[in-house]
């Protein structure tokens, strides 16, 4: 196989375009076209980096070697033993695949796509970026199952200064279950809190407890709603309003509020 060759089809096993090697070698497409065709041959200096490139020795490059890389002039034919490295210009990526993609992509510099991903754009199985999107995702923006984001997230469990989910935690949290400073949620715990069973400072819901509490049931030092209950309460005394107003109220929501209502204390 001929140098022009074995660059084609090294360019072609990565996914390049000619213009895309060539941005990479700081080299024009029309430079990697000569090269491909055998009209011209590229200085050591491209040639080291192609090797770099590609994580192969300029032996395999050249001449289709396997051990050895050329170095110095080449009518000297000086060589050493190299250990090779796929860790080139920031970025990695496995042979291995699955489902098609890298098993591992790291690209510290771009985007990553890869069952293992990390980048500054990152998307996989398991992903970690600035921007991030997977089932398991780490990012400053994060979209996933299951969600860690600075600054904020979108999946069904997720942890992040503003979050979205089924499971939601955050300075801004909507979800199914939402705990946050604000949160919004079938389920809501927060300073303020709004959703079908509430609890917080500020609190509206069907069933809401709070220093300031509004819904059907409400419990709070300031309340509104048809039924307003106020402290000291215990736990049968609640349970009894919940099951004679709301009957199909949840059985763990009975529970959870009951409890907490008291031992609430409001300030």
């Amino acid at each position: 196989m001929t140098f022009a060759e074995k660059l084609a089809e090294l360019r072609k096993q990565r996914g390049w375009s000619q213009e895309e090697l060539g941005e990479r070698l700081g080299v024009t497409r029309q430079t990697v076209s000569k090269w491909e065709l055998g009209s011209t041959t590229p200085e050591m200096e491209k040639l080291a980096a192609m090797g770099e490139l590609f994580g192969i020795t300029l032996d395999e490059l050249v001449r289709g070697g396997e051990s050895c890389r050329v170095v110095g002039d080449v009518s000297e034919q000086k060589v050493v033993v190299v250990k090779k490295s796929r860790f080139v210009n920031g970025e990695f990526k496995s042979e291995k695949k699955v489902f098609g993609k890298p098993l591992v992509h790291v690209n510290v510099k771009g985007r990553a796509n890869g069952f293992f991903a990390v980048g500054l754009m990152a998307r996989g199985f398991f992903s970690v970026g600035l921007l991030s999107m997977g089932v398991f995702s780490i990012g400053l923006l994060s979209i996933g199952v299951v969600v860690l984001g600075a600054l904020a997230g979108i999946g069904i469990a997720v942890s992040a200064m503003i979050a979205a989910g089924v499971f939601a935690f955050g300075a801004v949290a909507i979800g199914v279950f939402a705990f946050g400073a604000v949160s919004f949620g079938w389920l809501s715990y927060g300073a303020l809190s709004a959703g079908t069973y509430s609890l917080g400072a500020v609190s509206r819901g069907t069933i809401a407890i709070g220093s300031n509490a509004s819904g059907v049931i409400a419990l709070g030092k300031d309340t509104a709603g048809e039924i307003q209950l106020h402290l000291p309460i215990t736990a049968d005394e609640f349970r009894a309003v919940v099951e004679s107003r709301l009957p199909n109220t949840p059985k763990f929501i009975v529970d959870l509020f009951s409890l907490f209502a008291e031992n609430v204390e409001f300030g």
